[in-house]
């Protein structure tokens, strides 16, 4: 098998050397190695002269050379832990390369997902603990390089930095990457070593007192290519919109990669993050119209921290004759902690006296997971087979330990601030332990190259315990899980494929909980044209969930079970280079949710933060330089979301609204760019969560410029 792609035209570049702006890029060019560079990565230009994508012979990891070049990807292992081509993969994928993230000044996952079909993000506001996106109407799982992090609401942060493209794969999928929620997941690949000299460096400054550097850069250590490093970076001292708050962070990767031969690869890649924010505004009295700087909270009871290492081996070896050998495994450990105080009701009798709350959370994790597997590709007559066996293995533990109470109230209208509290009451203390073995099967098998038929099996055994740290009791249990896919696609020509497909999904129980269990009856279409770099799909989908764990938004979070929720929809997407100077990244999608059944409670009603309807375009148009003026980029971009309730009771909504971005490129000299990025263009201004006593109203504008030197 050969297959070779190249994903744009050349155009000549138009160099001029600028020496007056020249001067302000010092400070990037000192940042810089002194020794001299063989090969330029591609900037910000859009006249890259992209590499073609070579796939030859058997390969079980994913080729991600052009990320940094297009916003359009070729192939995926969203579907599974296969590389695939998108084409022949029977469900929707959705990747974002780190070409796109970069035009798009993205730093946070929801920033990076909020242009992309069937993901809705910021449904909870100013509220900044966790990274908040559903797809398809569901929360989704994380994944890193294939491996389980876990659910956003949660978890901590993730560094977008960190990775080379983030991978959407849109609805149930078990048999891929282990047990995981109905509506999808989001797998980030990690930046890796290269086997070319490469590099950037950066600065950034910006709204609410954003001083930020960064760097991303590796080369070959020996002569022979056979090792490699990566060194990636982040620092960052800033200020959220509203007063009292802080958002510093620290971040640092690097990575070695060894070749002792062309069939054998080791990566192993150490990352640290630092984070000292705040979690969040702490809410505005409901019904009032305050700017989003007016803070009701407690500023010296006002925290996040986030404190992770973690570990990563990649290996892959080609035994030759088809046969491929692929270990994962990452080993992490994250600290924790939050508090703040909360304006949890709003007086309705006049009085301007709101009632607050305090809620704070400390919690360790530690974790071990390694997922190995075989993959045997062969052809015969007119019959290709890829065939996948693995086996996976996780366990990790977590101490957690809750804290709320009452706090004192506040005038809004003359806020005095109380001061930290002496103690707030601990009302949860647990520890829980989970282990994971698994065993998948997965199988591709591709008939006169036209038909492929695509089989996925995966039986999950689960060893599950937790234990109430006040009074010694441990509750446990063992469930065994077994999961299916099947899919059929049919290349109609080369640039064109359809495929329908069934999957179901069981999402890991908590001790004492059903586990939550989704199927999912999809049809969709895909074309992705010759003539230019572009993708076009088009999906239709049943998607139903059963035996839904919910905790509840306020203490003492309770956890309840909603019996079904069903979501039929369409996801449409369109990701295209249309010429050298113009590409297009648009997406809609509706979605239909009703709660099916709920033992007669909110039965027929709409799920919680479920719009109907999302739809996004982000435009991008070059102006190439002419002489006295170098090449500019220009972006803009729109993302509407209808209006969602509150809670499953339908008892309020949010209102319908459209945010403008924007984002503008200016090439300076050949290595080195100005950027301009605005989220929130207009400040739009809306409600995004409310219904439990207070409001957070959705981020406002916020205006990043960055200077840019790569190499």
């Amino acid at each position: 098998m050969h297959i070779e792609r190249t994903g744009a035209y050349p155009r000549q570049a138009v160099i001029r050397y600028r020496y007056a702006v020249l001067l302000g890029c010092t400070a990037l060019i000192a940042l810089a190695p002194t020794f001299s560079f063989g090969q330029e990565a591609a900037s910000s230009s859009p006249d890259t002269t992209l590499k073609p994508i070579v796939i030859q012979g058997s390969r079980s990891s994913l080729n991600t050379d052009n990320d940094s070049k297009s916003i359009v990807a070729t192939e995926t292992t969203g579907g599974g832990k296969m590389p695939t081509d998108i084409l022949d993969t029977p469900a929707s994928v959705s990747v974002i390369t780190s070409r796109e993230i970069q035009e798009r000044g993205a730093s946070s996952v929801e920033e990076v997902l909020q242009y992309t079909a069937g993901v809705s993000t910021d449904f909870y506001g100013s509220d900044d603990r966790f990274d908040y996106f559903k797809i398809r109407g569901f929360d989704a799982y994380m994944y890193r390089d294939g491996l389980v992090i876990g659910r956003p609401f949660g978890g901590l942060r993730e560094e977008a930095y960190a990775y080379e493209r983030v991978e959407v794969l849109k609805g149930a999928n078990s048999t891929g990457f282990g047990v995981s929620d109905p509506g999808g997941s989001v797998n980030f690949v990690t930046k890796r070593p290269k086997s070319d000299r490469f590099g950037e460096a950066y600065v950034t400054g910006g709204s609410f007192n954003h001083a930020e550097t960064g760097f991303d850069f590796g080369d070959n250590i020996t002569e022979d290519d056979t090792l490699s490093y990566r060194l990636t970076g982040k620092f960052k001292r800033a200020e959220a919109e509203y007063d009292y708050s802080q958002d510093d962070e620290n971040f640092i990767m690097g990575g070695l990669t060894w070749r002792p031969s062309g069939d054998t690869s080791l990566s192993v890649v150490f990352d640290h993050l630092d984070k000292d924010g705040v979690p969040g505004s702490g809410g505005h009295p409901v019904g009032s119209d305050f700017a989003r700087s007016r803070f009701f909270g407690e500023p010296d009871y006002n925290y996040r921290g986030i404190n992770r290492n973690s570990v990563s081996v990649m290996f892959d070896h080609d035994f030759g004759d088809g046969l491929t050998f692929s270990t994962n495994a990452r080993y992490s450990k994250a600290n924790t902690d939050f508090g703040y105080a909360y304006v949890s009701n709003t007086p309705t009798g006049g009085s301007t006296i709101a009632d607050r709350a305090y809620f704070g959370n400390d919690s360790t994790t530690e974790q071990f997971i390694i997922d190995a597997h075989l993959l045997y590709e062969t052809s015969f007559d007119n019959i290709d087979s890829r065939s996948m066996l693995g086996l996976e293995y996780n366990t990790t533990q977590t101490y957690n330990d809750t804290y709320w109470g009452p706090a004192p109230g506040i005038d809004w209208t003359n806020p005095v601030y109380t001061g930290a509290p002496a103690s707030v009451p601990l009302i949860a203390s647990t520890k829980s332990d989970q282990k994971t073995k698994a065993v998948y099967f997965q199988e591709d098998v591709t008939f006169f190259d036209k038909l492929v038929a695509t089989v996925g099996l995966r039986n999950d055994w689960l060893d599950l315990s937790e234990t109430n740290r006040f009074d010694g009791s441990t509750a446990g249990a063992d469930p065994s899980e077994f999961t299916k896919r099947f899919g059929l696609t049919y290349k109609i020509t080369g640039e064109l494929s359809a495929y329908v497909s069934y999957a179901d999904s069981v999402a890991p129980p908590e001790t004492g909980v059903e586990p939550e269990i989704g199927e999912q009856y999809e049809i969709g279409v895909k074309y992705r044209p010759d003539g230019f770099p572009a993708l076009f799909s088009a999906a239709v989908y049943d998607l139903t969930k059963k035996n839904i764990t919910v905790t509840e938004a306020s203490p003492p979070f309770e956890q309840t079970t909603t019996g079904e929720i069903r979501v039929r929809g369409l996801d449409l997407e369109a990701k295209a280079e249309l010429t050298n100077s113009l590409s297009v990244t648009a997406a809609y999608s509706y979605m239909d949710a009703e709660i099916v059944e709920n033992g007669g409670v909110n039965e027929g009603n709409r799920p919680q933060r479920v719009p109907e309807h999302l739809a996004s375009l982000w435009l991008n148009y070059a102006l190439e330089g002419n002489g006295s003026r170098g090449d500019m980029t220009f972006g803009l971009g729109g993302r509407y979301m209808s209006s969602y309730y509150y809670d499953d009771a339908n008892t309020g909504s949010s209102e319908g609204n459209v945010v403008f971005d924007a984002a503008f490129t200016y090439k300076i000299q050949e290595n080195t760019t100005f950027q301009l990025n605005v989220s929130n263009l207009f400040d739009e201004k809306h409600i995004a969560q409310g219904g439990f006593g207070a409001d957070f109203y959705n981020p406002g504008r916020t205006i990043m410029a960055t200077l840019r030197q790569t190499w």
